[in-house]
């Protein structure tokens, strides 16, 4: 057989090629190329091939090409080879302009002779002889041409459309392991450790970087799609798959039995297939839905911005293109408009002293407080409670992991780390603890929600999936992104006019809002509804600081009580919102979540680089001192709407 080694690449084949898999799909590494000529062309069509990496395979770059030579099928025209596309007329004299579909450009349009047209005359394919007087290069890869006998330009619209071709004996010679892209069209694709056939190339694409072979595989051909799932077939035929045309993965091909052997790497034929079995009208269909779902969305927030006088944000829509209109967009329709007007209008109301926040924990004298022994007889039975409420499903945990310097520093593992590195770390050490031992058994039965930044989403979600999701039931936990509301700038000349700033024009400077941003995601999803038919009674929210042990206590003493809410303080005070461990009863959440009014938020003055239009210029703004506040509101704020008598209090002593 014949090595695949070089290949002469084709595209405008009388079809048009399926979808291209995504760049992600195929990792391009190196650029090895070694150059052979084709003889007969003065400007040999060669390009250079990147080596490929699938499930971290790493082949040799196969210096392959493909001529861009499309020989007709039909009966009558087999002797024919398509080399361009008359498009347009050029000038007043009766030049046309061609695209070329042939790697031989130069050989083929500036060399004088004859030549064939195929036209379409009343619906029906003529061809007929004509002379190329002379040719030249055009800029953006087409060519000028000039026939005889056309010296108008009505001549030359009647020519617009028409397909150039040549005879086929013209073709060049290849050298030895170059190969047509029309040849391998049709041939038969053979695994070959099995020796069993598997589809049939329909067309040769090339990337621009390496040539794919487009192969419809077999019916009988048993593979999975990218959920895992058995593909769904249509009809007789199979799926259609992208095998890339390098010496590593098609090492023999032979044209005079028209077929090739290929090796494939685990997982490539899986990789690009389409997992969505979706036509592709439902497909548009059903993108074109979603389309104006979001426009609606963005007219939605836009109009609430507006009544917020915050018409300065969609200014980044006269500036930039398409890709930054779109980040806006996504940014305009994050924004909480609901939570931002309240915080503003706690700003109206309320002079900047008065903004400052005080303990949360001020009020809680008149609740009821049980000051237990950690290791006392009381701590125990109410553990045990907890533990009861826990393993009956009855309990319900939202975790907050915070992005702060201050949880980097705590802990030595999460300052060799960066980001979402370092808290990945530490959560893994919080669930992976001896002291967790006890109570994993009990994990299925408790459903997850996971709050933190949205860039550690993703390396979260990856992080529970390779432990097995910490014995939890994956199919009950859940990962959000905690509630953040833009910085607004401290007005100098208008008092009430607070303008929200941007980071830059298409991105909206915001902060985190703090642990009572959980109420605001509560009421904003259908989380509570999912949580209400997992039959939970109480919600605790806590921190990944807080041990197992005390949080079962807490659940004990507000379920022993019959209360409302729950919060467990230190004698550190300064260290309560950091060791946030409370709990809520699932009626007294559903009545939080639709009185988010009540929430008081703090302005926190701070000094904030940002950008804003000056006489339609934008410029960036570095202050030297506090020009904006950043809004918190803590979780215990919500405190203030329970009764004194339906909260209950812990402190464990040591």
């Amino acid at each position: 057989m014949q090595s695949s080694s070089c290949l002469l690449c084709s595209s405008n084949f009388p079809f048009s090629p399926l979808p291209f898999p995504s760049p992600q799909q195929f990792a391009l590494l190196s650029r090895n190329q070694r150059t052979k000529t084709v003889s007969p062309s003065p400007f040999p069509a060669k390009f250079p091939l990147s080596s490929l990496c699938v499930h971290q395979y790493i082949f040799p770059s196969l210096h392959c090409t493909v001529t861009q030579e499309v020989v007709e099928t039909t009966p009558t025209e087999s002797e024919f080879v398509d080399i361009g596309y008359i498009c347009s007329v050029h000038g007043l004299q009766g030049e046309v302009r061609v695209n070329p579909s042939t790697d031989f450009p130069d050989l083929r349009f500036s060399k004088p002779g004859r030549r064939w047209l195929r036209q379409q005359v009343s619906g029906r394919e003529m061809m007929q002889e004509i002379q190329l007087v002379e040719g030249r290069g055009h800029p953006g890869q087409a060519w000028i041409l000039k026939f005889n006998k056309i010296d108008s330009v009505d001549q030359a619209l009647k020519l617009v459309g028409s397909t150039i071709l040549i005879s086929e004996e013209d073709r060049p010679e290849l050298e030895e392991g170059e190969f047509y892209s029309h040849d391998l069209v049709g041939m038969k694709v053979i695994l070959k450790d099995t020796e069993e056939p598997i589809g049939t190339v329909i067309s040769v694409y090339n990337s621009g970087a390496n040539d794919l072979l487009h192969v419809q595989l077999s019916s009988s051909v048993d593979i999975s799609n990218q959920t895992g799932k058995p593909n769904q077939e249509r009809g007789g035929s199979g799926p259609l798959v992208w095998i890339p045309f390098v010496e590593a993965i098609v090492p023999d091909v032979d044209v005079s039995k028209r077929e090739m052997l290929i090796t494939p790497p685990k997982g490539l034929l899986e990789l690009n297939m389409r997992s969505d079995e979706r036509s592709k009208k439902e497909r548009r269909q059903l993108e074109w839905k979603e389309r104006k779902k979001f426009q609606k969305r963005v007219i939605a927030a836009k109009k609430k911005l507006c009544e917020l006088e915050q018409q300065h944000v969609f200014d980044g829509f006269r500036h930039g293109g398409k890709l930054q209109g779109r980040i806006l967009a996504d940014q305009i329709v994050t924004v909480n408009s609901k939570l931002l007007q309240q915080a503003l209008r706690n700003i109206e109301m309320n002079t900047l002293s008065d903004m400052q926040i005080k303990s949360p924990l001020e009020n809680l004298g008149k609740c009821f407080s049980a000051k237990i022994k950690e290791q006392s007889d009381a701590y125990s039975k109410l553990q045990q409670k907890g533990l009861h409420l826990m393993s009956q499903g009855k309990v319900a945990v939202i975790l907050l992991l915070e992005d702060s310097q201050e949880a980097r520093s705590s802990n030595q593992c999460a300052v060799d780390s960066e980001g979402s590195e370092g808290m990945n770390c530490l959560l893994v050490e919080a669930l992976m603890s001896d002291s967790q031992q006890l109570v994993k058994k009990l994990r299925p039965s408790v459903p997850l929600v996971v709050v933190c930044p949205a860039h550690s989403i993703g390396s979260l979600q990856e992080l529970f999936s390779h432990y097995s999701h910490f014995d939890f039931d994956p199919d009950k936990v859940w990962f959000f992104e905690e509630e953040k509301l833009p910085v607004v700038g401290v007005p100098l000349e208008e008092p009430k006019k607070h303008k929200i700033l941007m980071e830059s024009p298409w991105e909206i400077l915001q902060t985190p809002v703090g642990s009572a941003g959980v109420i605001s995601f509560l009421s904003s999803n259908n989380l509570l509804n999912n949580l209400s038919t997992l039959d939970v009674d109480y919600i605790q929210v806590c921190n990944y600081r807080v041990r197992d042990s005390r949080r079962q206590t807490l659940l004990g003493l507000v379920d022993s009580r019959k209360a409302n809410a729950g919060v467990e303080i230190t004698e550190a005070m300064d260290q309560t919102e950091r060791n946030l461990n409370m709990v809520f009863s699932m009626k007294f959440m559903k009545k939080l979540t639709k009185q988010t009014d009540n929430l008081h938020f703090e302005a926190v003055p701070k000094a904030s680089a940002h950008t804003q239009k000056v006489d339609n210029e934008w410029v960036d703004v570095i202050p030297t001192s506090p020009n904006s506040w950043e809004f918190r509101c803590s979780i215990y704020s919500c405190l203030n709407s329970c009764p004194p008598g339906q909260v209950s209090v812990l402190e464990v002593t040591e």
